[in-house]
């Protein structure tokens, strides 16, 4: 019998949210849609959902990603300037998929990368010498960096070719 696959989701929300959201693609993603399409499409059992606590006036936001099956990591703000927040999840992301594959290593089969970000590039290259990377979803052309160019097409996809998957549908849409 084929053992079932089990893979991790690790999601940039300001990549993922600024790549769907800021572009000619705009759309708004239906959270419970998305994490149906990671677990049927990639078979994904955990998707870690990487954001900075912005403030509490968000809270709906962060049950609506708990509601959908995401485990929602925060991440302290850091001042940059005087009005310029910034979170860099990116290192804090790296860590725990590092974290899941040496220091605490748990059972799973392959990670899904949701971002374009190019900090992640090292990340990539290491997860495909160890055969434990199955995909990088690009929110989109503009934030998808070009140090993954010669990354094969088998292990990339735009979040736009799964748009009609995973976007929010109002009431009455019979399109589903």
């Amino acid at each position: 019998m084929k053992k079932q696959e089990k893979n991790y989701a690790y999601i940039d929300w300001q990549n993922f949210y600024l790549g769907t959201t800021k572009t000619e693609w705009w759309f708004k993603v239906d959270l419970v849609r998305f994490r149906i399409y990671l677990k049927d499409k990639y078979k994904v059992e955990k998707a870690y959902y990487f954001l900075g606590y912005l403030q509490d006036d968000n809270i709906k936001m962060y049950t609506r990603l708990q509601e959908a099956g995401f485990i929602v990591v925060f991440k302290k703000q850091v001042l940059e300037s005087k009005s310029k927040k910034k979170w860099n999840i990116d290192s804090d992301l790296i860590f725990r998929v590092m974290e899941k594959l040496i220091i605490e290593p748990e059972e799973f089969d392959k990670i899904i990368l949701v971002s374009g970000d190019w900090d992640f590039k090292i990340l990539v290259d290491f997860l495909l010498e160890q055969n434990r990377f199955k995909k990088i979803l690009f929110p989109s052309k503009k934030y998808s960096s070009s140090l993954y160019k010669e990354l094969s097409a088998k292990y990339y996809d735009f979040i736009v070719n799964i748009r009609s998957k995973i976007e929010y549908k109002r009431k009455g849409d019979l399109k589903h």
